[in-house]
């Protein structure tokens, strides 16, 4: 008798990805692949980018393929549109590398993409936040050392200025 493949458990279903949620969670893990066969799944927690300092994983409410720099857009006071810069993480704000050093950027300061605008610590891990967009800074909503949330808008960024 023919083995049928639609009536076969896939190696990767909702129970497993859920067992692999909690193991990630457990251990501290922010990164997991496995492959069974033709089938593989990966599960990365936390946004892309660099951890400072450490080489702990920063955990995350929940796991995802990726979590790219969220970058919204409000009308500013002057009637312009703003692109938000937000946290993706819930953790203490740093605008500088390092105390008495002078912060990455300041209100008027030109930004690319892959410029660093400040620093999240989560867990002794300290990850950069990009400004993922071209602008100048508007608006700073955080002050140093202040207790995060997760999308908390951070910065406006005036994408004509």
């Amino acid at each position: 008798m023919a083995d049928d493949a639609s009536n076969r458990p896939r190696a990767f279903d909702l129970k497993m990805v859920r067992a692999l949620v909690a193991l990630m969670s457990q251990h501290d893990l922010s990164d997991i692949e496995l492959c069974e066969g033709d089938e593989r799944i990966r599960l990365r927690r936390g946004p892309r980018g660099v951890a400072i300092g450490s080489a702990l994983p920063v955990p995350v409410a929940a796991p995802s393929a990726t979590l790219p720099q969220a970058v919204g857009t409000e009308p500013g006071k002057t009637g312009k549109t703003l692109h938000e810069i937000k946290s993706q993480l819930v953790g203490t704000f740093y605008a500088a590398a390092k105390p008495g050093e002078e912060s990455f950027v300041r209100v008027g300061a030109r930004v690319t993409p892959t410029t660093v605008v400040g620093l999240i610590e989560a867990m002794k891990i300290y990850n950069e936040i990009t400004a993922e967009c071209n602008g100048v800074i508007a608006e700073i909503l955080v002050e140093n050392q202040q207790p995060v949330e997760f999308e908390q808008v951070l910065f406006r960024v005036d994408p004509t200025g």
